[in-house]
């Protein structure tokens, strides 16, 4: 007897397969850093909790970088990065948003009223940098044919 299943089940068991492989890219101290280099000044001057937002700052990072990983195979049969990118646009939106609403939320604890257009922008900068850390590897796995 053989065991029964469909395309979709197929699809997904390769896709958390590939996000395995495509975690093994990334460590700990990377994530850290950059959340260091990005909000470190900002996180400390606003908020005690500063390790809750670390944990949300990477949690979007993973998501970003696993985003541009899936979207590298586009990169490898010889699209542009920005074509690229334009798919992804309303992912990367997303996840900009919900980061700076995340950032804002435990930093101002309800106090919305000082809203800050350099932070989005650096939250923009950070999910941008790891979308294309995750589209530079995936291209890569890509190339050397470990997908």
């Amino acid at each position: 007897m053989n065991v029964i299943t469909t395309f979709k089940e197929k699809k997904v068991q390769k896709q958390l397969s590939y996000e395995r492989k495509m975690l093994r890219e990334i460590s700990l101290e990377s994530l850290k850093e950059k959340i260091n280099h990005s909000f470190g000044s900002y996180l400390r001057s606003k908020t005690l909790f500063v390790t809750s937002i670390e944990e949300g700052c990477m949690d979007i990072a993973i998501e970003a970088f696993l985003l541009g990983a899936r979207n590298s195979r586009f990169g490898y049969y010889g699209e542009s990065v920005e074509s690229v990118k334009q798919r992804s646009y309303y992912d990367l939106k997303y996840l900009t948003d919900h980061l700076y609403d995340f950032i804002t939320y435990w930093t101002h604890a309800g106090d919305y009223d000082m809203v800050s257009e350099g932070l989005y922008y650096t939250c923009e900068h950070y999910v941008d940098s790891w979308w294309n850390e995750g589209f530079i590897k995936g291209e890569k796995r890509y190339r050397l044919k470990l997908h």
